[in-house]
């Protein structure tokens, strides 16, 4: 067995989502909102089906999500994209991802990892032959410093695999972070895999600001987002990748042995859905900051520290004023004894984990946050 898949262990997701199901809690861990979606997106998808094409489409996407999504970024982050030599459609992003890192990467090659990470990078990095050399940001801002990434860069880095917004931390890289990162990667001749998922969810009046935007990134840049988090279908599993023609020639032979294509009705309808008024957009927005402000201010005033949330569907809390220095037995007792499922932050780092942050999903409905709540005043109580 290939000892890179057969040596990991059973996901903290899973782990966290067996032992709620387990003690009937209030699942707050794995990242899914409860509401369904936008309708007018999924009838599109529902007409497709029946009224649509249902064999193979192009290997590409299909044309009109190809020049949806070029219109769609121009709009909202100043792109300029050639939707026939810049714009591919991937079943996901994580499909997305490998593909670049195994179009990038060759055996020996370094790629710059920064934790906490996404669970998915290290074994992909590792499949592809990459070698993983790490930033470790550290809490409450978990920011960029040159200091580390002059340590993680080197001769052999080849590529760097940034997430923004970040997961888990809820971070959404500012100005200067970008411009540091860039600046190490066009020094460096390396390629930046950009995971972008959550560039729509982003709050307090902020926009996205690509990587690929940044000066000398634009040659340099895969830019992969998501359709799942874009409109909260996180089933659909429709990713969009972005890069200049000679990347996307051989991101596209990954593709193409991948996972080929992608089912053509859900491209219909996302096709539709990136054409949707500014307002839909925002509106999504200020949903989710509603939602992070009550559940913020819920545990605030349980006495909790809440570290700050720019994006994503998460909020993180410090567990060492409760005395706690074990976030992996404290979401075990969270779970057994009071009914809240959330995940150990240690879980999305490979080397020098932070120990004392547990992150809770608060992409629901409000009365899931306040029996969220009420079982957690307890805890608060006892400690």
């Amino acid at each position: 067995m290939n000892p890179i898949f057969s040596a990991l262990p059973t996901t903290i997701f899973e782990t966290m989502s067996r032992l709620a199901r387990e003690h009937q809690a209030v699942n707050l861990g794995q990242g899914f909102p409860d509401d369904p979606g936008p309708e007018d997106v999924r009838r599109k998808a529902a007409e497709a089906v029946i009224d649509g094409w249902n064999q193979y489409p192009p290997m590409m996407g299909l044309p009109e999500l190809r020049q949806a999504t070029a219109t769609h970024f121009r709009h909202w982050q100043g792109l300029e994209l050639d939707p026939e030599a810049e714009v591919m459609i991937t079943s996901g992003a994580t499909e997305a991802i490998a593909g670049a890192l195994m179009a990038v990467v060759s055996p020996g090659d370094e790629v710059v990892l920064f934790e906490p990470m996404y669970d998915a990078y290290l074994p992909l990095v590792r499949r592809a032959g990459g070698v993983p050399k790490f930033v470790t940001l550290t809490p409450p801002h978990f920011g960029l410093s040159e200091e580390a990434l002059a340590q993680a860069f080197s001769p052999k880095t080849k590529a760097v695999l940034f997430n923004n917004p970040l997961n888990p931390t809820a971070t959404n890289f500012s100005a200067a972070d970008l411009d540091l990162l860039a600046s190490f990667c066009v020094r460096h001749d390396a390629v930046a895999i950009c995971d972008d998922v959550w560039e729509h969810v982003v709050f307090d009046g902020h926009r996205h600001q690509p990587l690929m935007s940044r000066p000398g990134m634009r040659e340099r840049t895969v830019k992969i987002s998501s359709a799942g988090k874009i409109f909260s279908l996180t089933g659909w599993k429709v990713g969009m990748v972005m890069a200049a023609p000679e990347l996307m020639r051989v991101l596209a032979k990954a593709h193409q042995y991948i996972t080929f294509t992608t089912p053509p009705n859900l491209q219909a309808a996302v096709a539709y859905g990136l054409g949707k008024e500014d307002a839909y957009f925002e509106g999504m927005r200020a949903d989710f900051q509603r939602s992070r402000d009550r559940f913020a201010g819920g545990l605030s005033e349980l006495g909790f520290s809440v570290l700050p949330s720019a994006g994503t569907y998460f909020l993180n809390v410090d567990i060492g004023p409760l005395g706690e220095g074990d976030d992996v037995a404290f979401c075990q007792r969270l779970v057994a004894e009071h009914g809240v499922a959330a995940i150990p932050v240690s879980a999305f780092y490979a080397e020098g984990a932070v120990r004392n942050v547990v992150r809770f999903c608060f992409a629901k409905h409000d009365a899931t946050l306040d029996r969220a709540l009420e079982r957690l005043a307890a805890l608060r109580v006892k400690g």
